[in-house]
């Protein structure tokens, strides 16, 4: 032993300490709660932890996270900069909702926000003012089409199949397991899905003839048992939710289609159920809604039943 050397106590106490960083552990703090007491999926919480940072870091770089401070005109000037000059809807309900979920934490910590509060204003837009945008069905064949021509042409057939026959979003998609599908029933089990419940779906049989040939001819050896995968950096991960939508944008870029995600297949299903006669209550149940007030845009494309409520035309017959 040597018998210069310094007790090891004697060298913690000397090591430099690591400075806090007083808004990342403020971040930390909101982004469990979101996580533990909102429930509230990875991507909702990182749009918000984006959003409040910047209005954190702005207001108290370097200083400690100390709400009193915060102002109403602060708040003003940041949904300013952060929409600019011709803000659209979605940036400025996104703002919005961020603020206002932070303000609601704020006050579970006992803090007084009323007049930050009065300054978030929401931004205007008729409910069920528009039509869902939907696929004609020639544009679903050709979407269907597009993948003898990609890199994994089964697995982008699979997960398109799984969108436009079942409804299912980007994120449930990425998450299904092998163990999921019950084959010998027809079912799919949907767990952590968005409504944090778990459903049991039947399985259309061209769906589930997608999965098999993807099972059978392109899935890659793998102890995981996530259903899909994609390859980086020279291994096989499970996909992500980013990347099943680049599956589905980069299938409508090949055959001319507009550049969308899964929420596109979804409303197109939904629209083909109504088309079909099917009730709002059981496209509400297909798409698993937590609330039928989500389906009700879909009533808009019910024409024979508005037919029947369309008040007559003034001065017609009837």
């Amino acid at each position: 032993m040597n018998p210069n050397a310094r007790p090891r106590s004697a060298q913690l106490a000397r090591s430099p300490a690591v400075p806090s960083d007083p808004v990342a552990d403020e971040l930390r703090r909101y982004d469990d709660h979101l996580r533990d007491v909102r429930g509230l999926s990875a991507g909702t919480r990182r749009n918000h932890r984006r959003i409040l940072a910047e209005l954190l870091r702005k207001k108290f770089a370097g200083g400690v996270v100390t709400l009193a401070k915060l102002r109403a005109a602060d708040v003003r000037r940041f949904i300013a900069r952060q929409l600019g000059d011709s803000p659209s809807h979605s940036a400025a309900a996104q703002v919005a909702t961020a603020l206002r979920s932070y303000l609601r934490y704020r006050t579970v910590c006992g803090d007084s926000v009323a007049g930050l509060n009065a300054v978030i204003s929401s931004p205007v837009q008729w409910k069920l003012a528009s039509l869902p945008r939907a696929l004609k069905p020639d544009e679903v064949q050709r979407l269907l089409g597009a993948f003898p021509y990609g890199r994994k042409p089964r697995r982008g057939y699979a997960i398109v199949r799984c969108a436009l026959d079942m409804g299912l979003r980007a994120g449930e998609i990425a998450n299904l397991s092998i163990d999921d599908i019950d084959w010998r029933e027809g079912t799919v089990t949907m767990k952590g899905t968005k409504s944090r419940r778990q459903d049991i779906l039947p399985l259309p049989m061209a769906t589930g003839q997608a999965l098999a040939d993807y099972l059978q001819h392109e899935r890659p050896a793998n102890p995981s048992r996530a259903l899909f995968f994609c390859r980086r950096e020279s291994r096989d991960i499970p996909v992500t939710t980013h990347a099943v939508q680049n599956v589905i944008r980069r299938a409508c870029r090949r055959v001319g289609l507009p550049d969308s995600g899964s929420h596109l297949l979804r409303h197109t299903l939904a629209c083909r159920l109504v088309e079909n006669g099917s009730s709002l209550k059981e496209v509400a149940d297909v798409l698993r809604h937590r609330s039928l007030e989500t389906t009700r845009i879909y009533a808009k494309l019910d024409t024979p039943s508005l037919a029947e409520v369309a008040l007559p035309w003034p001065g017609s017959e009837s």
